[in-house]
Formats: structure tokens, sequence, C-alpha cells
């Protein structure tokens, strides 16, 4: 973090990144002086309302923040900085997205929790756009030029006021994870879901311990749990109930819940009720601590792909065993009408022995297995799968006698990662394919 007295003093000269926050009202013209170095400004957490007309004069700006902020409209200014690829404004106060705010080169666009009814038909002519970030607006349609975007890899769209189901998004090639839960067109489908049989345990039966983790959408703690006569050591995630980059919390509660009970999913054992500010939280099965993230998520730079640390391998049963159960998580989330929308390294932990637990049901949506969307769906999801075998793969050490092995992960990558959807397989066929990998 840098402040005003820094920036003033000229103690920041030739910083590349620079992030400022404390209630600053006005855009502090002293960071023009950072015009030859600076590439990332983040001025988050501010109460800024407009950016200055010669923003173009940091020509290296690469990477703008403004979330939290005051903005009523995205800045029009945006679209002339040269060599602006990716525009967060999360939680500010936008309903307006004038045509001329979006940078010819945009990559990453992240307007989360606005006020935006419509979006301008221009958005369609960002031929570079991978990330695409719109949860939590107000949104009834989306330009139908959308589906010129054939880079377009990660789409959240979820809690919006969309009708129908936008026909043209599975045709996009390179989709991959999308998340559309909080709609009205898929509201039926998530109250059926959000019916699904679940255990209640009173905020009384839990004795909160130490904080675990928490993410955007909630914050888990360890926790005792008396029933029956007996303790025992769970997990308790209580939701924070406010928009998140994915979507609404409720609707991942609702997907972890009616995923049922899988030996690569994390056990839910009931809802939480009865607590004392009304939150909503899922008590679960405390993970064994041997269990490790498979990755870290994207960085500014990776933009769709997960970071794995530099040492990271497997050898080729780990592999076939963490790609196996992977499989057979989603195939039984696609059973039953459920896109986990964020397959990635990330929200996979493993062991040392392969065993691995799909989570974070934040981007989680829903469709009837039967409905025409549903094949297509799930083919998005596929693809999603395909970049991490290539990351497993990559990481694979196998011996002379276990290449075979491995040249047979990879095609079933490349199947995976199909230019057309309609030829990619389906996690039953991938699951089954894969068993027989580790048993051959």
């Amino acid at each position: 973090m840098h402040t005003l007295e820094q920036l003033r003093a000229g103690a920041l000269s030739g910083v590349q990144r620079l992030q400022m926050r404390g209630g600053l009202t006005e855009f502090p013209r002293e960071i023009f002086d950072l015009a030859d170095s600076l590439e990332i400004l983040d001025l988050s957490g501010n109460a800024l309302s407009s950016l200055p007309d010669d923003l173009p004069r940091l020509r290296k700006l690469r990477i703008i923040f403004c979330s939290d902020n005051q903005f009523t409209e995205l800045p029009a200014v945006l679209g002339a900085c040269p060599a602006l690829t990716m525009v967060g404004f999360k939680a500010n106060k936008i309903r307006t997205v004038p045509p001329a705010s979006l940078p010819a080169q945009l990559r990453w666009l992240v307007l989360t929790d606005n006020l935006i009814e419509e979006l301008p038909a221009e958005l369609g002519e960002r031929p570079a756009l991978q990330k695409l970030m719109l949860a939590g607006n107000r949104l009834r349609a989306l330009p139908a030029g959308m589906a010129q975007l054939h880079r377009l890899e990660l789409l959240r769209i979820a809690a919006n006021q969309l009708t129908e189901f936008p026909a043209w998004l599975p045709a996009l090639p390179r989709l991959t994870w999308l998340a559309y839960a909080g709609n009205p067109f898929c509201e039926q489908r998530e109250v059926a879901m959000t019916g699904t049989p679940s255990a209640a345990i009173g905020w009384e039966q839990l004795e909160l311990k130490q904080k675990l983790g928490e993410g955007a959408s909630g914050v888990i703690h360890r926790a005792d749990y008396m029933h029956d006569g007996a303790t025992e050591d769970v997990a308790v995630k209580l939701f924070k109930g406010a928009m998140t980059s994915d979507g609404s919390p409720l609707c991942e509660m609702a997907a972890c819940i009616g995923a049922g009970a899988h030996p690569n999913l994390i056990p839910v054992l009931g809802h939480l009720e009865r607590h004392p500010d009304g939150a909503h939280g899922l008590v679960m099965s405390l993970i064994d601590p041997d269990f490790i993230n498979l990755a870290g998520p994207p960085s500014l730079e990776s933009c769709t792909r997960d970071v794995y640390d530099a040492g990271k391998r497997f050898d080729l049963a780990s592999t076939l065993e963490i790609a196996h159960g992977i499989a057979s998580a989603a195939a039984r989330l696609h059973q039953r009408g459920i896109m986990h929308g964020d397959l990635y390294g990330h929200n996979i932990m493993h062991c040392g022995q392969g065993r691995t637990l799909l989570g974070d049901f934040g981007a989680a949506s829903f469709y009837d297995p039967a409905s025409p969307e549903a094949l297509p769906l799930q083919r998005l999801e596929v693809r999603a799968f395909g970049f991490l075998l290539d990351e497993l793969a990559e990481r694979c050490d196998a011996t002379a006698a276990a290449e075979p092995a491995l040249a047979r992960l990879r095609q079933l990558r490349d199947a995976c990662l199909h230019a057309s959807s309609a030829a990619r397989p389906l996690f039953d066929d991938i699951e089954t394919q894969l068993r027989t990998l580790k048993q051959d």
C-alpha cells in the first residue's frame, strides 16, 4: 500500500504498480509523475466518482482497478488509454457503460455488483476479450454482438435480470467457465434445487473454533458439532450474504447440497439454522490437513489459467488418480443438472496419493438435464477439464514404460479441448476412459 505523502515526496519514482486507498475523493495529479513507469494502478476502496480527461498520459498503464468507489458511469476516458487491457470497477454504482469506455485491446473486464441494465453493442467488437465479469447487475439481455467474442473464456452473468438463456453462448468456441445462476430464466430450476433435502443443524449445536480460511463468499471455521451425545470435529462455512464475483452465495449453498454424496466432493452434513444474525451456512466434514490446493488461481498475467508451484510434479499413478476423481465428481454434478462453473486446479484439493476433492461451488449454475442446452453446457465444462489434463500431463514424471499411458492421456486432453464443442466427449465417457487407463 502506498500513501499520498510518499507520492508527493517523490518517493515512488519509477514504480510499476501503485496502490492507494483511504478516502480519496479526487484523482491525485501527482500520479502523472509516474507516467514513464506505471503499469498497474489500484485506486480501489476510495470515494472517487471520476477520472481525469488526460488519463491517457499514463501511456504504459495496462491495468486499472477502481472497485469500491462512487462511479455511476464507466469513465469514457478509459477507452483512450493506449496500453490498457484490464479494467476492474467492481462494487460501484455504475448504471452506464459508454462505448467509448472500452479499450481497443480489452482483455479482462470486471463490472460485478453495479446497477447496469444494458451493455453497449460495441462490447462485441473487442476481439481480445477473455474474461468478462458481470454478476450482480440488472442486465435484461446481452448484446447479440457478443457472439463474436471468439476468445472469451470466462463469463460471469449470475444474479442479473436475464429472462432468457442466451442461446448463442454455448457456441462461443473458447467459452470454458460460465456462471449464470440467479436469473429469472433459471429460477424454477434453482427453486427445485434449493428444496433438495438436507439435515438442519442448529447454531446451538455448534461451538466455533479457529478460522480455517476465507473466500469471496464466506468464512470457514473449525467447530465442535454436538449431536447424539457425542462431539464431532467439523468445518462450518458462514456465507457473507453479499454478492461475489461469481454470483449469489445462496446459489452456492444450493449446489453444495444438491450435489449429494460423492467420494470426490467434500461431504455436507447439513445446513445451518437459527443463527443469531440470520446468516446462512453449511456444516461440512473436516478435511484432512494433508490435503492441499492443486494450484494457485490465475494471475494478472495468466488471466484464465491457473498458476502452479514451480516444482509441482506428479507420478503417473497420482496424475491418473487426480484426473479420474475429478471426472467422476463432474459426471455426478452433470447427472444432477449442476454445472460447477469454476472447474480449476485451484478449486481442487489433493493429498500425496492423488486422492482429490472438488470444492468451491460459488460459480455453480443449474440446468435441466433433459433440456436442449444441457449437452452444450456440459461440453463447456469438459473444455475446462481439458485444461486440467493439460496441466497434469505437463507436470507428470512418467517412466519410459508408462509413456504409452501418458500419450493416451494427452489424446483425451486433445479431445476435451476440441475446437468443435459437439466433438468433445461427455464426463461419463471421460470417467470410463480414465478408469480403464488406471487399470491397464
